[in-house]
């Protein structure tokens, strides 16, 4: 990969772990090898566009523990939670021209470590 494929950036994502989370978009192509670390990365999923651009994709919900919302994206039956989940959600909608805020978007308390 190169300076090229870099397509762009993300805005930061402070995770409530103490992290900030830094996401480049960039152009890898269908069939790119992908090798990630397993002391970070539980899972990885190939998420195609088309699973992004539905209303419902995306679902916020309210917890007690914050007055900030919980973003969920829902992906093949499963439930995947901020960070992850809300910077899929800016770059969808970065996609369609609209300039959407995520880091008030609140991550689930099990994230909370």
């Amino acid at each position: 990969m190169s300076k090229r494929d870099v397509l762009g950036m993300l805005d930061d994502y402070p995770t409530r772990s103490g992290y900030l989370i830094t996401p480049v978009v960039v152009w890898a192509g269908a069939h790119a090898a992908i090798t990630p670390n397993p002391d970070e990365v539980a899972s990885v999923h190939r998420i195609g566009l088309d699973a992004i651009e539905p209303d419902d994709a995306f679902s916020f919900v309210t917890i007690p523990e914050s007055s900030r919302r919980v973003i969920r994206f829902r992906l093949g039956g499963q439930q995947i939670h901020a960070p992850t989940a809300a910077l899929i959600y800016q770059f969808r909608e970065v996609l369609a021209g609209r300039s959407t805020r995520v880091a008030e978007l609140e991550q689930p308390v099990f994230a909370w470590k």
